[in-house]
């Protein structure tokens, strides 16, 4: 019997400024050279996933398309573009818009998720688990006190729970380790990091989200719809139930350039830990 259908979903439209043009996603920090987004989905194929889906802008689309075509290790590709009138707006719509924009190929749970961020082997292979089991929704968190810097404040968006399901995710701003219970956070409280299963009808909630949206701020050239957000909205409104695991891997990231020679440090630490 053929594996149930789990696709991957990156979202790689953007090209960011603090990366001075470049495509940060092809930063290369494998042991072997991989780029950033080529370990993410080595990540993903060995967690069972057998589907991947890029979500590209004008400028992401052939890169992409010249990296992994049609077929990559052995799992089916394909490509959504994200657009927007530049005459009307100085950016897209947001993540929303980006994921609506893929909704003619997601015929099958997915897990959706940034394609700057490795998020690790065992968080893609929990949430497949139970999109492969489950007819919910579900997340992972990541624990507060393993991204907190020691001096300083940061922004996070934290996960409110009830018996291991998400009531609603708020952003709290300003966090720092000195003023958690002031926030009324501790340690082990679960942060998000932009990773999320859903099922294929979260889509057509999301798209009717979207679409209203979009009518409400027709004049305001720069708002975004944030997938966070109108997730928290379905959760609360009880339109969809989502489940939460913690964390078994520690999450890396690309922000600026600098970041790359870190971040391949860290994964040949693990990498080499793992031998």
């Amino acid at each position: 019997m053929a594996k149930k259908e789990i696709a991957i979903v990156y979202m790689v439209a953007g090209l960011s400024s603090r990366f001075g043009g470049k495509i940060k996603q092809f930063a290369k920090v494998g042991p072997n050279g991989e780029t950033l987004i080529e370990y993410s989905l080595k990540q993903a194929i060995n967690a069972g996933f057998n589907k991947a889906i890029f979500i590209v802008g004008s400028k992401t689309e052939v890169p992409f398309k010249e990296m992994f075509g049609e077929n990559y290790k052995n799992i089916k590709v394909q490509y959504a573009l994200q657009n927007y009138n530049p005459e009307e707006r100085d950016k897209p719509w947001g993540t929303v818009d980006a994921l609506c924009s893929a909704n003619l190929l997601i015929n099958c749970p997915f897990v959706v998720c940034n394609g700057d961020d490795i998020y690790g082997e065992n968080t893609f292979r929990t949430l497949a688990e139970h999109l492969r089991a489950q007819n919910d929704c579900a997340t992972v968190g990541y624990f507060l006190n393993e991204v907190l810097p020691e001096k300083g404040a940061t922004n996070r968006g934290i996960f409110n729970l009830e018996n291991d399901y998400v009531k609603s995710l708020k952003e709290f701003f300003n966090i720092e380790k000195s003023n958690l219970a002031q926030s009324e956070l501790n340690d082990n409280s679960l942060y998000s990091m932009n990773i999320f299963g859903l099922q294929p009808a979260t889509i057509k909630e999301l798209d009717k989200i979207l679409a209203e949206f979009k009518m409400n701020n027709k004049n305001d050239r720069k708002i975004e719809c944030l997938l966070p957000n109108e997730i928290s909205k379905l959760v609360e409104k009880r339109l969809i139930r989502m489940k939460i695991y913690p964390a078994r891997d520690k999450w890396f990231g690309v922000t600026n350039p600098e970041d790359e020679e870190i971040i391949r440090k860290q994964i040949l630490e693990l990498e080499t830990g793992r031998k």
